[in-house]
């Protein structure tokens, strides 16, 4: 256990630890960038069995059902992945 996860009193506080990343997605001739959020939880969430969470700061897919890429996983490599793939299998359809 790292040493941050030790400062966490109470489960319910939720401490996560931020990693931040960014990617571009090629689309229809242009660059658009998405900013990634990776938070690894001092401990799993109830009910989740993964301590990774990634979220894109973009929707994608909006004319449609617009889906916020995200990602969970038991690393961080695991959990940024998953959002890239969302990233890239939905349009970026912004107005």
């Amino acid at each position: 256990m790292a040493e941050w996860q030790y400062a966490q009193g109470d489960p319910s506080d939720e401490l996560a630890q931020l990693s931040f990343y960014s990617m571009k997605k090629r689309q229809d001739g242009r660059d658009i960038e998405f900013r990634i959020m990776v938070r690894e939880f001092a401990q799993e969430r109830p009910g989740q069995r993964s301590r990774f969470l990634a979220e894109a700061d973009k929707h994608v897919n909006q004319k449609t059902v617009a889906i916020l890429p995200h990602g969970w996983g038991n690393s961080l490599l695991d959990a940024l992945a998953d959002c890239m793939r969302m990233i890239r299998q939905f349009p970026y359809e912004a107005e």
